[in-house]
């Protein structure tokens, strides 16, 4: 594996699917759709600055599994992400959403959020790793 290659695809799929988070579960949405005494109340600034760079781990574990894998076209790397949502997120995020009190818009949007971070991971790697 280039490791160039690699680190340029990690970082620029984490650039790029940290403002994925924000658009499909960012702030319009979480003002809008959800129940005010789920969130923790004060200051997100901690919260956001732990979690900052957990797009960057996605990222880095999907484009080294893929590598590993021998996936080296963009088309099979999007059936890996979409494969690795179903398996992962989807079902997480539908468990939480029948125990946890969340609006539905924010379950969709959520899980929306979480395919369309993998799939820009995928194209990126299909199109950059080799």
């Amino acid at each position: 594996m280039d490791w160039t290659r690699f680190a340029y695809v990690v970082a620029g799929a984490g650039v790029v699917t940290s403002f994925t988070d924000w658009l499909f579960a960012g702030d319009w949405i979480h003002k809008r759709f959800t129940y005010p005494e789920i969130w923790r109340q004060g200051s997100e600034a901690k919260a956001i600055a732990i979690t900052a760079l957990l797009p960057f781990l996605t990222s880095a574990v999907f484009t080294y599994s893929a590598n590993r894998l021998n996936v080296n076209t963009v088309h099979n790397a999007v059936k890996l992400a979409a494969a690795v949502w179903t398996m992962g997120p989807l079902p997480l995020i539908l468990t939480n959403a029948a125990f946890i009190k969340m609006h539905r818009v924010f379950v969709a949007s959520y899980a929306i959020g979480w395919l369309v971070k993998l799939l820009i991971i995928a194209v990126l790697v299909g199109r950059f790793l080799r």
